[in-house]
């Protein structure tokens, strides 16, 4: 799968949060790390279509995309009461299948799948007012997998879990056969991805392998 931003800017009143990105995705783990305000989180949401460039465009192997791209694409939020919204857990995941007309087996066949490869089968009757914030955010990337994306992208997955949970979180984005991209702050996440993009200023100031990206954006934070 390639995604690529040809020449992309986006821009918000009077304020250039991103500016001329252009740039090829095609790596499986690719984590994206900048200062808050940087036009990461942005970025992100370029991906699937929740922010659309002011100028430029996104490609889809190679094909011009923008309605598209959220078929492509899941997106995770930093909060995941942002995606729940139905009080029961079946009845959540069930929401984003509707516009897909699929039936009633296969609906309950693709939440069985996915809640059963997250190892989480337990919380299917759930109120989702009562899971923990853990629970909360595996049943989000559920909601995005039985839409069953070749893409998901990740803001900030991290920030509300504990450590436990954190680590639990991350072991299982990496076991994701989908393509991956990571917003975070917690820098060591990333260090056995496949590439990072460091954006400043809206513009993207390094990109390569995590020991030199992540190494040098550390060394240049202590200064």
């Amino acid at each position: 799968m390639n995604i690529e931003f040809a020449d992309v800017s986006v821009k918000k009143g009077e304020v250039t949060v991103l500016q001329d990105i252009s740039i090829r995705l095609s790596e499986r783990r690719i984590g994206v790390i900048g200062r808050n305000g940087s036009g990461k989180s942005t970025f992100a949401r370029l991906f699937n279509g929740i922010e659309v460039p002011t100028s430029g465009k996104m490609l889809l192997d190679g094909v011009p995309e923008r309605k598209n791209l959220r078929r492509h694409v899941g997106f995770v939020f930093q909060n995941p009461d942002n995606q729940i919204v139905y009080p029961i857990v079946e009845e959540d995941l069930a929401f984003g299948l509707k516009n897909l007309k699929l039936s009633r087996n296969e609906t309950e066949d693709r939440i069985a799948d996915a809640m059963r490869r997250l190892g989480i089968d337990h919380l299917r009757n759930r109120l989702t007012h009562q899971l923990s914030g853990g629970e909360k955010q595996m049943i989000a990337l559920v909601g995005v997998l039985v839409m069953r994306p070749r893409m998901i992208v990740f803001d900030e997955p991290t920030t509300l879990l504990d450590l436990w949970n954190k680590q639990k979180f991350m072991a299982t984005i990496n076991d994701l056969p989908q393509h991956v991209v990571v917003v975070s702050h917690d820098l060591e996440l990333l260090r056995g991805f496949d590439r990072i993009l460091h954006i400043e200023a809206g513009r993207i100031v390094a990109d390569g392998n995590p020991v030199s990206v992540l190494d040098n954006y550390i060394a240049s934070s202590q200064c």
